[in-house]
């Protein structure tokens, strides 16, 4: 049982602003002294980490696909532990799931977590038209309850005063009211704002004056009021630990971190550490050793092409990833992580580590995926199942090597699995297969007493 007050953030559409009111929400809770627990609907890394300097914890996902909805009212329960109100940002609109369906969509998650439900709508261009939308997303899913909205981008105090009017009939609370304001804009790349590595000190100026305005521009007491209607849910809470026979002692993971691999779910992280593993970080684009007494490397994802200069000039450390490569030690290597191991990205020096080339296009690849595992690995066995998520502007020639790392449903071969290498473009969250974690932490134990699976 969970009893921790929540709130959905959710959109009309994609482009609302609901990152910007999101963070400016949980950044305005924690001023006022509030324990938020942030958590963003999808698969998405840029907004949970500004989710995360704005809350001061970590900011989490919570996908119906990757993990299954079976596992988003546990992961909800794990994540806000210990914290007093939970903040939860939509994905593109309130009803967009996969494939255009319900699946992973916000009123999904919002109907397992039964979480009331703030509207965010650009109110740009728009005056009696507002309240016909509005009623349309609060009637369109019964089992939904909308608790009020949020009006953005509105022009002036007479444009504010003739949606208020519009909507009062519909007996719908308007919580907030947001201004044109360039000031709180952040800069944004493909579909999703700058990650926060690449502009710290930035970002947390702008979500300072952006909780400051939304203070004075949104009713925090009848938001909170609000999320502490939702009552109780019934759920069990995930637990990343592995049981005792399943654990590993003595290995020490190395994750890519710094602004050129900012990608992971924290849950991967977190089931190494349950599989009995240590887990250090190295930035690759100022560090030129791999910690010490590493094991395992993890290079998630990320946008190395923005630092394809930089980590092409730390010739030290690609040699030294190189080699570890080479002493047949694992390698997990997601998206970014793939176009670093190539020979070479839009013809800066990678790694090396793999007989293929990567270049930028201007054509996006996004969307879920079902995979199945077509080689052994450390960290997957043959014919292993996962769901995963593409996102990238980049090609990688040729896609798949002789031995693929997965066969994606409707795609084919994609990948690389070379000697303890394992390469692709896919991001998977674990949570929903804590064995492969636990076969990866097993693998380096037993390659360090010389015995290999």
């Amino acid at each position: 049982m969970v009893d921790i007050p929540r709130i959905i953030v959710a959109g009309t559409h994609s482009g609302v602003g609901k990152t910007t009111i999101t963070s400016g929400l949980m950044a305005a809770l924690s001023s006022k002294g509030h324990r938020v627990a942030p958590f963003k609907v999808g698969p998405d890394f840029i907004d949970p980490s500004y989710h995360t300097l704005a809350a001061g914890r970590p900011g989490r996902n919570l996908d119906a696909f990757l993990s299954g909805p079976n596992l988003i009212g546990p992961l909800f329960a794990h994540g806000a532990q210990g914290a007093e109100i939970a903040v939860i940002e939509g994905v593109m609109g309130l009803f967009d799931g996969k494939g255009g369906g319900d699946l992973a969509s916000t009123a999904h998650v919002a109907r397992l977590l039964k979480a009331p439900t703030v509207l965010v709508v650009d109110a740009r261009a728009m005056a009696r038209s507002v309240a016909a939308m509005v009623h349309g997303y609060t009637s369109f899913d019964p089992r939904l309850r909308v608790a009020g909205v949020v009006l953005n981008f509105v022009g002036s105090m007479a444009h504010e005063t003739m949606l208020r009017e519009a909507l009062r009939p519909l007996g719908i609370p308007v919580l907030g009211v947001l201004r044109r304001d360039e000031d709180i804009q952040t800069p944004d790349r493909h579909l999703g704002l700058v990650p926060v590595a690449e502009r710290r000190g930035e970002a947390a100026h702008s979500l300072y004056a952006l909780g400051t305005v939304i203070s004075r521009s949104l009713n925090l007491d009848g938001i909170v009021r609000f999320a502490r209607s939702a009552g109780s849910l019934e759920t069990a809470r995930w637990s990343p630990e592995s049981t005792d026979l399943d654990r590993s002692q003595g290995v020490r993971v190395a994750v890519a971190a710094g602004p050129s691999f900012s990608f992971l779910y924290r849950e991967n992280l977190e089931l190494l550490r349950g599989a009995g593993a240590e887990v250090v970080t190295f930035d690759p684009t100022v560090e030129e050793e791999l910690p010490a007494g590493t094991d395992v490397l993890y290079l998630g994802g990320g946008f190395p092409e923005t630092y394809a200069g930089v980590l092409a000039a730390n010739g030290r450390m690609r040699e030294n990833i190189r080699d570890f490569a080479a002493s047949g030690s694992p390698v997990v290597a997601e998206c970014g992580g793939l176009l670093y191991l190539v020979r070479e990205l839009d013809g800066d020096p990678m790694c090396g580590v793999l007989d293929a080339r990567a270049r930028m296009t201007g054509r996006l690849t996004l969307g879920y995926r079902e995979a199945r595992a077509l080689t052994d690995s450390p960290l997957a066995g043959s014919g292993a199942d996962v769901r995963g998520h593409e996102f990238h502007y980049s090609a990688v020639e040729p896609g798949a090597g002789r031995r693929p790392a997965w066969s994606l449903v409707g795609r084919g071969p994609e990948g690389f699995v070379a000697g303890g290498v394992h390469a692709s473009y896919l991001h998977t969250h674990w949570a929903a297969t804590p064995e492969l974690p636990r076969r990866l932490v097993r693998e380096a134990s037993q390659n360090t007493t010389g015995v290999r699976i």
